[in-house]
């Protein structure tokens, strides 16, 4: 049999990454808040008159 040294893991179990989870969770954290700041900064813009408000739908 070769298995790796040091693997106490069943072939099949699935490993449990927190850490790729964290990062994933961070990355969609991010992607809203990016969406939050377009959508206010938009806003702010149609306000100051700088965008005609017919533009943004």
């Amino acid at each position: 049999m070769s298995e790796k040294p040091g693997s106490d893991a069943a072939p099949n179990t699935p490993v449990d990454d927190d850490d790729t989870a964290a990062s994933l969770q961070r990355r969609w954290l991010t992607e809203d808040w990016a969406a939050v700041v377009v959508g206010l900064v938009l806003i702010l813009l149609v306000f100051a008159g700088v965008i005609p408000g017919d533009l943004i739908p």
